[in-house]
């Protein structure tokens, strides 16, 4: 049997994919929940099931068990007896947890990102000299390309660059001890670099609305008045949440992809032009029957200029919005290309395809949309 442990399973990715593991009758899935207290824990845990369709009179979940921890902590936060069980038949590592807040402190993003991977791999290292480990899938980003010319390559990135925010830095360094631990100890990990994670192809469902949501409501004009920036042809690579988990799931089980990089993105020629996906985005909006402004495309220098006018005359309910809009803009005004060559290779081989934005992006902007927009109630 596979004993999997799993960190970030209440995230975006991490809640797509602990159902895939659990499909699995031969396999046990432990996950790693933050939870002020054991009844906090045991909310926690069916609320997440209840996300997951898992009836609790359906059958006794005996191979699904929640801990109480917190991935950046010694040992995570578990009980002496709780972290020597992990230790003694986990085979299966899957690192999903992480901070993405970009305006996060460098300090709290490393916390985040750098203090998770260090424990990650001490207990892979412990599992490996017992024998047990059989695979380790680390969740990184594509974005810890930062400001660096052309499309990333899938491999390891060691030249210096400037970073968009502490999310993409704080990444990086975390990648740097995967290195390590790969190239100098021969851990079996595979390191997957999602781009922007957004709903399931099939239907728009994620569990958590996250940063792609909040740059189609900026999108939309509804929050800057109609004013725009000119993005120009700048594109924006996004990837369905049940590609992402699929791709992991069958990664944990396949010794090939060890010491492989694979980037789950679209890819240079298959990612959304901004300016597409705002038409697409205001177009939804007037379908909900929500009125968007008129837009008013202004040069990218002049409308940072006004947003920082504006961000100090606004209204108080207005003005931590407006002060965000910095941090996504510096991100969304970059023009970058992930290649994704490797990944679509290997996704290839396992009989799977990639969506196309074409074939989904509207039900997950129609799902955002009926879920945070649902029409008046008569």
């Amino acid at each position: 049997m596979n004993t999997y442990f799993v960190t970030g399973a209440s995230g975006a990715v991490g809640s797509a994919l602990v159902p895939l593991l659990y499909a699995d009758t031969r396999t046990r899935v432990r996950i790693l929940l933050r939870a002020k207290s054991e009844q906090h824990l045991t909310e926690r845990m069916e609320e997440l099931c209840r996300f997951w369709k898992l009836a609790p009179d359906a059958e006794p979940r005996t191979r699904l068990t929640a801990l109480r921890g917190d991935a950046s902590q010694p040992r995570f936060g578990l009980s002496d007896r709780e972290y020597a069980t992990l230790c003694t038949d986990t085979t299966h590592i899957i690192h999903c947890a992480a901070s993405v807040r970009m305006n996060d402190t460098l300090d709290h993003a490393r916390r985040s990102a750098v203090g998770s991977a260090q424990e990650i791999l001490s207990l892979a290292r412990t599992l490996a000299r017992s024998g047990t480990l059989r695979k380790v899938d680390f969740v990184s980003t594509v974005g810890i390309a930062g400001k660096r010319p052309g499309a990333l390559p899938e491999r390891w990135i060691a030249e210096p660059r400037a970073f968009h925010n502490t999310y993409e830095q704080s990444k990086a360094e975390a990648e740097v001890l995967v290195r390590a631990a790969i190239e100098e100890e021969h851990l079996p990990i595979t390191v997957h670099r999602p781009s922007m994670v957004i709903g399931d192809s099939r239907d728009g469902r994620i569990i958590h609305f996250q940063i792609f949501y909040f740059i189609c409501e900026f999108l939309s004009g509804r929050r800057t008045y109609g004013v725009l920036p000119d993005l120009g042809e700048v594109r924006l690579d996004i990837i369905p949440v049940d590609a992402v988990a699929g791709a992991i799931a069958r990664a944990s089980l396949d010794p090939d992809t060890v010491g492989r990089i694979y980037h789950l993105c679209s890819g240079p020629n298959h990612s959304i032009r901004l300016k597409t996906l705002r038409q697409l985005v205001r177009d939804a909006f007037a379908r909900h029957g929500i009125s968007v402004p008129f837009g008013v495309l202004l040069p990218h220098a002049l409308f940072s200029l006004l947003q920082r006018t504006a961000a100090r005359f606004a209204p108080a309910d207005r003005r931590r919005t407006i002060s965000t809009l910095p941090i996504y803009l510096d991100y969304l005004g970059d023009q970058q290309g992930f290649d994704n060559r490797e990944y679509l290779t290997w996704l290839s081989g396992t009989g799977a395809r990639l969506p196309q934005w074409e074939d989904y992006l509207s039900r997950v902007i129609e799902r955002f949309l009926s879920e945070r927009h649902p029409p008046p109630q008569r």
